[in-house]
């Protein structure tokens, strides 16, 4: 089987790519004109061969689509005249529902019903959500991340995931780096906890190996659940306790590289994801590619080289 290649539309958030000189700069062009910034992105994918999108959060989200489109069908007919489609969408908003409060669940089942609803209509059947963040080591109070936090975890995810199925859309968690499913027990005692039958994995081979795991053991454990995964590589573990605040992702970049230039085992992680439901999309993840074609052609190869071993 020759899988689909796909990315995260924040590949192309770099204000490189746009000729601008700031992030702010790139949102608000994008805010001001969203029909011109989804008419680059989707001729950049089509020029670098990767045929799959995910969305994730502004500039590059659903209610970007719905400004410039204003509908997810009509995004999905813009997507197939350029023979692209949808693979998934990210809940990673900022005014999105906090799993975290107790208070919430109606609000999170409700936003994700409705997120659900598009990307039905857009012709995918996945949507991505990550635990909350951790709390910076040594803050008071802690968040201890034990198995009473993870019952209530599985609890949202459950509701969240039952909900969106009646849409036919698979619910599946992103493993972010300082999140509280990052570690490799987080993962396992998430998967624990959940069902299978509603609850999905999404492991991201970068952010597993920045929090010391080895990307490819829990790929192998966790395989017939892992229903999509972002292919991106790390340079080594994060050796410091990052401030996590809305900076911290930031602050994670310099540990990200690209495919091929880090330390993640690709040969080990292509054979196990050729075991997973989700072995037709290979998404490459390029966080804010300057030359977005070029990293992308660039991943692919690694990836088909990769798979090549594998067959």
């Amino acid at each position: 089987m020759t899988p689909r290649f796909a990315t995260d539309v924040i590949t192309f958030y770099h204000p490189a790519f746009w000729g601008l000189d700031s992030d702010d700069a790139v949102r608000d062009k994008a805010l001001a004109d969203p029909v011109a910034f989804w008419e680059r992105v989707m001729d950049a994918m089509a020029e670098s061969g990767v045929t799959g999108l995910e969305l994730t959060f502004a500039p590059g989200d659903i209610g970007s689509v719905l400004r410039a489109f204003g509908s997810a069908s009509a995004f999905r007919r813009e997507l197939d005249v350029r023979g692209l489609s949808l693979v998934s969408a990210f809940i990673a908003d900022s005014d999105a529902p906090d799993w975290q409060d107790a208070g919430s669940l109606p609000a999170i089942v409700a936003d994700a019903e409705r997120r659900a609803a598009f990307v039905a209509e857009a012709g995918a059947d996945l949507l991505v959500a990550g635990l909350p963040m951790r709390r910076t080591f040594g803050t008071r109070p802690p968040l201890f991340v034990d198995a009473a936090y993870m019952n209530r975890m599985a609890g949202v995810a459950h509701a969240v995931g039952e909900a969106v199925a009646r849409h036919g859309v698979r619910l599946a968690l992103h493993t972010e780096s300082n999140s509280t499913l990052w570690y490799e027990r987080d993962i396992d005692l998430f998967m624990a906890l959940t069902d299978p039958q509603y609850v999905w994995l999404c492991p991201d081979s970068c952010h597993i190996a920045l929090g010391g795991g080895d990307p490819v053991a829990v790929a192998r454990r966790h395989a017939a659940r892992i229903a999509l995964a972002h292919w991106k590589d790390a340079v080594g573990p994060i050796d410091t306790h990052l401030t996590i605040d809305e900076t911290v992702y930031a602050r994670q970049q310099p540990y990200m590289t690209e495919l091929g230039q880090g330390i993640v085992d690709w040969p080990g992680w292509a054979a196990a994801m050729s075991r997973t439901p989700g072995a037709d999309t290979v998404l490459i993840e390029l966080d804010m590619a300057p030359d977005p074609v070029t990293a992308l052609r660039a991943g692919t190869a690694v990836a088909r080289a990769s798979l090549g071993r594998v067959a």
